[in-house]
Order: C-alpha cells, then structure tokens, then sequence
C-alpha cells in the first residue's frame, strides 16, 4: 500500500525538541515569512516598564504609519482602563521608546504626532507620577541605581561679605555725630524722639530704620513730644495694629507720625490770685463716684495699696 503524502493545504507540526525536559519554559518556533514585527530583548525583557507598557509597545510597533494610538483608541482595542493606558504612554515616554509633539500643519491646525522608537531615544523627559489605582497585583518598584555626583569645584576665593550685625553700630554712630536739622529744638525733645525710632525695633524687627530715616523722622516725633504727647503713646501709636507686609517702614511711620499729629494741650488757667486751678471731676473706673484728677482712672479707695501710698 502506497504512503500517502501530506497535501500542500496540511502544515506539518513542528516537532517538539527531544532535550525539552527540564522545567520553565521551551519554545517552539516556526519561521514567518511574512506579517511579523522585530522586537529587541532590550523592550521584551525591560527590568523597569511595566507588562502593560510592554506589551503597548509591542502593539504600537506592530501597526502601519499613521495609526490612531491616542488613549481612547487605546482603550476601545484592549480591556485595560484609561488610567492604565495613559500610565503605560507615559512609561514609555520616559523610557525613550515613545515621543509626543505638538506640531502645526501646512493648514495652521495644531495636531499632536507621535514618535515610536525601536530603540530608546536619547531624549530628556519628566519623572513619572504614581501609578494609578487598578485592579492587578502591585509591581515592586524597580532598584534605580544613583547618579553620581559630579565631582567638587573647589571654591574661587571671594572678599568677606559685610556682616549685618556690624550697620547697627555704625548707624548709632551716624545719629549721633549727625548735626541737628533746623527745624528740631536741640534739647532733650530731639534726643528723646532719636532713641525712639532707633529702640522701635526692639519691638518689631520690621520697623528697624537706617540712620538717614532716624534723622528724617526725628523732627516730627519732636512735634508730638512738644504738643504733650508722652513717648509711650508715641510708641504704641507706631507699633499698632501693623499690617502683614512692612516694605517701607519709614514711610509707614512717616504717614502715622504726619496723619495722626494730636493737637496741642490747652494751658493751664490760673485764677485771680496766680494759683493753678484744681485738677478736673473725673469718674472712678470701679465704683463710678467723682474724684479730682489730671488723669482718669480709680479713685483713693478703689486703687491698690502701693499706688495709694505712692
């Protein structure tokens, strides 16, 4: 009987190799001779991009020029998530396979082209964000080795930077050698009004002022001190209810200093005998009964020992 041969229509199965009896995997392989894509183990055996951006770039690779691989095209062809295509796109963004541009047309239309490597392109990308939430087991991060650092420049010798501690000195110096402006009294009015300004900044660094501002503004806090206003009060008038952003100090305490000027105090009348007239009826804080005093406040009975005595 007569051995009948294989039709050309049957292909012949491949035959398994003999040696196959370790464990993992083995492979049988048929040659193609057409309709297959050359992919590199430097993308298929990838230690850092993930199965996802494997095997998404295994399938770019594979399409004509001119195929549609946005994210919702993507995302109609394979089961995975929007997030996850966008995710693996980015992967392969940073690991050079893949180069999205905004480019013009001859026609003025903006459009974006993509670029898909066989081989990484040697191109400067932002780091990836973290990986979306999906269904699927949690991949291990891969071990990112460290870029060295490059080697140390020694310094170019430079002139020592003024200290900012060592102008406070010299801007007392200043206020004290600098002569009196005509307009301030050279008594002890002017003194007290510079050791005003230059002690502001004991209670707000921000108000600290240069020795040309101190000289400036003496003259006006001089005319509160001669209109009877106590430092104190000029004090708390320049250091109140400051507002967040002190760029200009000066300026600011300029415009309280020229805005905020209290009027002289009346003199004091004297009766037909050349006496002072007595203190003013002015009512008790505590116990509201009437009691004569240049100032208002508590009377005799209501204020404490000690300020009874003294």
């Amino acid at each position: 009987m007569a051995e009948q041969k294989p039709s050309a229509a049957v292909r012949p199965r491949p035959r398994v190799p003999a040696s196959a009896t370790h464990a993992g995997v083995t492979h049988i392989r048929e040659h193609q001779p057409e309709r297959y894509t050359v992919i590199g183990n430097h993308l298929a055996q990838h230690g850092e991009l993930s199965l996802v951006a494997i095997g998404l770039a295994t399938h770019i690779l594979s399409l004509p020029e001119g195929a549609a691989i946005d994210i919702r095209s993507m995302a109609a062809r394979f089961p995975e998530s929007r997030e996850r295509i966008a995710f693996a796109l980015r992967e392969l963004e940073v690991h050079g396979y893949l180069r999205r541009a905004r480019e013009r047309t001859a026609g003025g239309r903006m459009i974006t082209r993509t670029y898909a490597y066989d081989v990484p392109a040697l191109c400067t990308v932002a780091p990836l964000s973290p990986r979306p939430a999906g269904p699927g087991p949690r991949r291990r991060p891969a071990h990112v080795e460290p870029v060295p650092s490059p080697a140390p420049v020694e310094p170019v010798p430079s002139p020592a930077p003024v200290r900012p501690a060592a102008v406070e000195p010299v801007v007392a110096v200043a206020v004290a050698a600098a002569p009196e402006p005509p307009e301030a009294s050279g008594g002890e009015c002017h003194d007290t009004a510079v050791a005003l300004l230059v002690d502001l900044r004991r209670t707000d660094d921000r108000l600290t002022l240069s020795g040309r501002d101190v000289r400036r503004l003496a003259p006006a806090v001089t005319a509160w001190l001669a209109n009877g206003a106590t430092p104190g009060a000029v004090h708390r008038t320049l250091t109140a209810c400051l507002p967040a952003d002190v760029r200009n100090p000066a300026g600011l305490l300029g415009h309280r200093l020229r805005e905020m000027l209290p009027p002289p105090l009346p003199a004091v009348r004297t009766t037909g005998t050349g006496e002072a007239r007595p203190d003013p009826f002015q009512t008790c804080d505590t116990c509201d009964r009437a009691f004569r005093s240049r100032e208002p406040g508590r009377c005799r009975d209501c204020r404490p020992p000690s300020a009874s005595a003294a």
